[in-house]
Order: structure tokens, then sequence, then C-alpha cells
């Protein structure tokens, strides 16, 4: 049987930044993850600068796909509407292995299946052993499942149920436009072009209120197929895929003894539009925190509103003192997928 301090089960945004703050500070960690990065993770991949800032990141070196949008294209039925403020966009793809292998904790690829408690800590699948556990295995996490599920059960009125698709494709706008409420849609439909020839399109919605108006999210997606085809992304041919998560709720109880859930397994996803990444990281500081003793686990604050962060920044553009923070922008150099760097893929 393997022992560490801390196992995290997940190797994403939150389990990643957990490790790599435990790390920092000479902490045991092992992550297990059922899958080998990287991997395929559908997500429309955008990151605010306070998600650069969380993770000590200057966007100006990291090493893979990031384009920086310097406004966003909002889309209100026949308003038109563009939002000066900072944001970015990544490919999890390339993000989440950087993240990990950032981390400098050891990896095993391993789908968990049984938790118990014993001695004062945890044993996996009677092949793992621990005194701390962190959860960040996502919606499915089985630390939430095992531990967690009674203490913070669902809120089906907040699952959230996606179609999207990342291709690679020319595009040539490169600014990310959100479409609101279009065809009564109680969500949003997007598109994300990413650097160097990559596009990230999708539609998400509010699962139970689309059961109620006896709404398809297919049909959603092809009217937004459709969208893109007129003007943005012409003869672009897409094969989506679906997932669900679920917003922020009421998260009453998120530390049990040592064990710890953070991200998508605590169901941190802001109210409004559904970020998931920002969350995740903070969640995952918080818990190494705990962990190392500098402060309490708690998530009140974690989560507000994306349209909070998206306003900080659009004072951040006014605000000359920003330049030089860390969270340099790198120009767009257009949708052509030639010119790839070193270890992209």
């Amino acid at each position: 049987m393997r022992s560490c301090e801390v196992l995290i089960v997940g190797g994403g945004p939150a389990g990643s930044t957990a490790a790599w703050q435990l790390r920092r500070a000479g902490a045991d960690v092992l992550v297990l993850d059922r899958e080998r990065f990287p991997r395929l993770k559908l997500c429309a991949g955008w990151i605010t600068p306070e998600v650069a800032g969380d993770l000590e990141m200057d966007v100006a070196s990291y090493p893979h796909r990031l384009l920086t949008f310097p406004r966003l294209r909002v889309h209100l039925g026949r308003l038109h509407i563009p939002v000066p403020c900072v944001q970015h966009s990544i490919r999890r793809f390339e993000f989440d292995a950087w993240l990990l292998e950032r981390s400098g904790a050891p990896v095993v690829q391993h789908n968990v299946r049984h938790i118990r408690a014993e001695e004062g800590g945890y044993v996996i699948d009677d092949a793992f052993r621990c005194r701390y556990l962190i959860g960040a295995g996502g919606t499915r996490c089985p630390v939430y499942r095992e531990l967690f599920r009674e203490l913070n059960p669902r809120a089906g009125d907040l699952q959230i149920v996606t179609l999207e698709h990342e291709i690679p494709y020319d595009w040539t706008d490169a600014d990310c436009h959100l479409w609101f409420f279009e065809q009564g849609l109680p969500g949003y439909s997007w598109y994300v072009p990413k650097e160097r020839g990559w596009l990230n399109v999708g539609v998400g919605a509010i699962a139970e209120r689309l059961k109620a108006r006896g709404q398809d999210i297919r049909a959603h997606w092809a009217h937004l197929a459709a969208t893109l085809d007129r003007a943005l992304a012409p003869g672009a041919q897409y094969d989506p895929g679906g997932f669900s998560y679920y917003l922020r709720g009421k998260v009453d109880i998120v530390r049990r003894d040592n064990a710890f859930i953070t991200g998508d397994a605590a169901g941190l996803a802001s109210r409004d539009l559904g970020e998931g990444i920002g969350p995740a990281i903070r969640s995952g500081l918080r818990a190494a925190r705990a962990i190392l003793g500098h402060e309490p686990y708690h998530l009140e604050d974690v989560t507000g509103l994306s349209v909070g962060s998206i306003a900080r920044s659009m004072l951040g553009r006014l605000a000359p003192a920003a330049v030089g923070s860390g969270w340099r922008a790198r120009a767009a150099t257009g949708g052509s997928a030639h010119g790839l760097r070193h270890g992209d893929q």
C-alpha cells in the first residue's frame, strides 16, 4: 500500500493548484486521476486576470496557446454591446497538463472507487493511504460521492447542461462573443477563439428550465451553428459533446475531518456565467493553506458573480499601474494554425 501525507483525487485546476501550493511548502503529495494527461477536456477555456494572479502566472511566458481579449462582444437580442475588459482563452488540453506538471507532484493514473476513514486518515481502494484527502475530481468526484453527498445534496435547479466542440479552425474574428437568452434559452451560447487556429463554441442552459419549457438543447445548438455559419465561422464542421455540472448553491460542509472538497466537486461555478476555473483554483489554494495550518477552510467568498470579475477588469484597463503586473497581454496572431511552438499539439 502506498502512503502519503496528502492525497488529491483529480488533477484538474483545483487539484493541481492544491498540489502546487503544498509541494512548495514541502508536503508529501500524491495526485490520482483516472485519465492520463494531457487529456481532452470540454470547456470554453476562459480565464480571468484574477486566475492568472492566483496562479502567479505570467501570461507572456505561458508556453502554450493563450489569446487575450481586449473586449467581450455581448449579444442580447438586437443589442450588440462591446464590453472593454481583459480576459484570456486557453486550451484545457494544454493548460491542465501544464498546471499539473508545474505542481511537481507525482501522479498515478487510477480510478478511485472506494474510500474509508481509518486511524485518523483515509484508505483508498486498499491501495493508497493518506492523512489528508482533497476531492478535486469534478462533478462526479468520488470524494464527494463517498464522504459529502449526504451532507451537501445537489440542487437540481442549479444543474447546467452543455453542448460544445473545440475544433481547429482558421478564425478571423479574435473577439469572444456571448449570446444570452437566444430563442428563450435559459442560459447563453459562446464563440471563444484560441490562439493559433483553435475555436471553442458551445451552448449551456439550466437543465430544469430547459425541460420545463419543452426545449431541447440540440435545437439551440443548431441555432448557434447556423448563426456562426453566417458570419463568424463559415464552413465549420462540428460534432458536439455534452456534459453537466452545478452552479454555486448552498454548500454547508466543505471539510469533514481531514477530507476537503474543491471546485466542481463542491459545485462552485459562478451563478451568472457558470465560470468554474477561477473558483476551482481558489478553492484548491484554500484547501492547501488549511492543511498547512495557515487558515481555516471556508468557501463562502470564493464564488461571486463573474460579472464582478469583468467589472474589475474594466476598471483595471483604466489603471496604468496594471501594466507589468504579470498579466501582460499576448497579441493576437490570427487564426492560422501555422507557427506552433515546441510542446504544442
